[in-house]
């Protein structure tokens, strides 16, 4: 699940924390201070962003982010956005930075509000500094809050924190500012952290295990602890999430939501505008399943300023909470207190982004679609709005406010798509080709040294004593002109455009190939375009192929929606050892137990 960050209160929440406090813990029902109000995103359009054209492009499926599209990033030399392999741009303007370079050194520059930087003061900087107390480390995920503090997990488990900490949401037992990132490690020995989110002021971290723990403030129950007393350490959550194995976990300003594996949403915390989405707008001090989503199997979900988004294996998109700007995409300004499909009528959704310090939604689709809607630039839009973006985050860059980023995001070398681009321009050309492949009565104009670049089966065939090295047009007749096409445009672009049922032919050839880039990638199609009628057949093609990671995913996927598989024709028409073994491998699994 994609990570959304914190940095602002709900517009209309009576339970959003008040601004920085004093060292002192707050009362749980403090309320924000008329001399000192909270941050609220300006509904008007700030300036535009027109940063100058620069090198250092982040990569998402294909698709390129202009990283220059931040302002911050815009001070940046050259050379220092080529050494940037993650970024994160925060906080309530937008004026804070975070990134780690090719050689896992992070580095931090911008406001430096609470401290929010780690650089050991608080003093801004618009020269990036270097935070050596985490050289070395590789990160994989990073959050923060309004304060804001910042939450940071590595690769071995460790979960490091720092900045605000007025109500204890650093989690190392204090309400001091935490200026420089501290290891945590309290109530989390023996743990190993995966995931971290932040709220406003409360934190969250979810293990490798699947347990969630809380911590921070309080006030309305995010921390799941069955009261509103606020905790200064990282605190396991139990209730309904007591033996169930959390696979994500999401934060909005004073409401925390979980995942679980079998596809279950779980929240708590403030739901005042209904974004818990339990069909009432009652706050929860202890974890409530969302029934309205009953039936479904949750992959991926996002909170918002005071929305959640959520995206079922099947590409459906629902949404509930606040809609004051049409965050919702219902049409309308109406809040919802239920999950309520939207997107109804267009292609299968991919990925869904909100970032809880904005009032701001997008979507991709299929077939690399984007859609935004909600507060774009000061503008309420209130039905999905197709744009010309190629990615979610270019969505945050050019019409969020703030404009942050949604998740940390993870770069490609600029030279890299330049190659691609320019190989993408010359497949398939006659003008240029010196060889040409014959299927199914079509040609396919190729380079031969292109192939012998990108290919270990073509270096062979076309650097031995291959009676295919001599000829000048190579029939194939084991794969379908589809498939064969898509693979060779794969050697020229990295890129595959086919429909599931296509990409199981091109999974063979991948296969019988050993090209693993390309078998991952026609995992990726298969599992974003299943669907109950092709369950079945995806599972069967999947054992068949000897795809390990595609077999868990439509058996479990197969289990999830057990009533409608079996009653495919698919189901019925494999073969009978295949068929016992699944049911007898779905009983072990608990599937047919009332």
């Amino acid at each position: 699940m994609e990570r959304c960050f914190s940095v602002s209160r709900d517009d209309s929440a009576p339970c959003s924390p008040p601004p920085p406090a004093s060292s002192s813990p707050p009362s749980p029902r403090v309320l924000p201070s008329p001399r000192h109000p909270p941050p609220v995103p300006p509904t008007s359009p700030p300036p535009a962003l027109t940063p100058p054209a620069r090198r250092g492009r982040l990569s998402f499926s294909g698709a390129m982010v202009d990283v220059s599209k931040w302002p911050l990033f815009s001070l940046l030399s050259t050379e220092e956005l080529a050494t940037i392999r993650q970024a994160c741009v925060f906080g309530t303007s937008a004026n804070e930075a975070i990134y780690i370079t090719h050689s896992n050194e992070v580095f931090a520059f911008g406001l430096n509000t609470s401290s929010c930087l780690g650089t050991g003061d608080s003093l801004s900087t618009i020269v990036p500094k270097k935070l050596d107390f985490l050289r070395g480390k590789k990160v994989v995920s990073l959050s923060y809050g309004s304060g804001p503090h910042v939450l940071l997990a590595t690769d071995d488990g460790q979960m490091f924190a720092w900045g605000h900490n007025g109500y204890s949401q650093v989690g190392n037992g204090t309400t001091n500012q935490g200026l420089s990132p501290v290891l945590v490690t309290a109530n989390l020995q023996n743990k190993k952290v995966r995931e971290v989110a932040c709220g406003s002021h409360h934190s969250m971290a979810l293990t490798h295990d699947g347990e969630v723990f809380a911590w921070g403030y309080n006030n309305c129950g995010q921390i799941g602890s069955g009261s509103t007393a606020n905790q200064p350490y990282p605190r396991k959550v139990t209730g309904c999430l007591q033996g169930k194995t959390s696979v994500g976990i999401t934060c909005g300003q004073t409401s925390s939501m979980a995942v679980i594996e079998n596809g279950e949403v779980y929240g708590w915390g403030y739901n005042g505008n209904g974004q818990l989405g339990i069909g009432n707008n009652g706050n929860q001090l202890t974890p409530c399943r969302l029934a309205g989503l009953q039936g479904l199997c949750i992959q991926q979900i996002v909170s918002g300023y005071g929305h959640c988004l959520a995206l079922t294996d099947e590409g459906l998109l629902y949404a509930w909470g606040a809609n004051t700007y049409g965050q919702l995409g219902t049409g309308n300004k109406s809040n919802h207190l239920s999950p309520v499909q939207i997107m109804a009528d267009k292609e299968r959704v991919v990925e869904v982004a909100a970032c809880h310090s904005t009032h701001t939604s997008a979507a991709k689709t299929q077939s690399g679609q984007v859609y935004m809607w909600g507060q774009c630039r000061g503008q309420s839009i209130v039905i999905p709005h197709l744009t010309h973006f190629t990615n979610t985050d270019d969505v945050f860059a050019c019409f969020a406010t703030p404009s942050v980023m949604w998740r940390l995001m993870s770069v490609e070398p600029d030279d890299f798509l330049t190659v691609a681009e320019a190989l993408r321009k010359e497949f398939d050309s006659p003008e240029t080709a010196d060889l040409k492949f014959s299927v199914d009565s079509k040609y396919i104009h190729v380079h031969k040294a292109v192939l012998k670049i990108r290919c270990e089966h073509f270096r062979s065939m076309f650097r031995s004593q291959w009676t295919e090295d001599q000829q000048e047009v190579i029939e194939i007749g084991q794969f379908s002109y589809p498939v064969y096409r898509s693979f060779l445009q794969f050697l020229y672009t990295d890129t595959v455009d086919l429909p599931p049922e296509d990409a199981i032919g091109l999974l063979d050839l991948a296969t019988s190939y050993c090209e693993n880039r390309l078998k991952r990638l026609c995992q990726q199609i298969i599992k974003r375009g299943i669907t109950v009628d092709n369950a079945f057949t995806l599972l069967s093609a999947a054992i068949r192929y000897d795809a390990e990671d595609l077999e868990v995913f439509c058996f479990r996927f197969c289990v999830n929606h057990l009533t409608q598989v079996t009653q495919t024709g698919a189901f019925w028409q494999v073969d009978g050892a295949m068929l016992k073994e699944f049911i007898c491998r779905a009983s072990r699994c608990g599937a047919f137990k009332n």
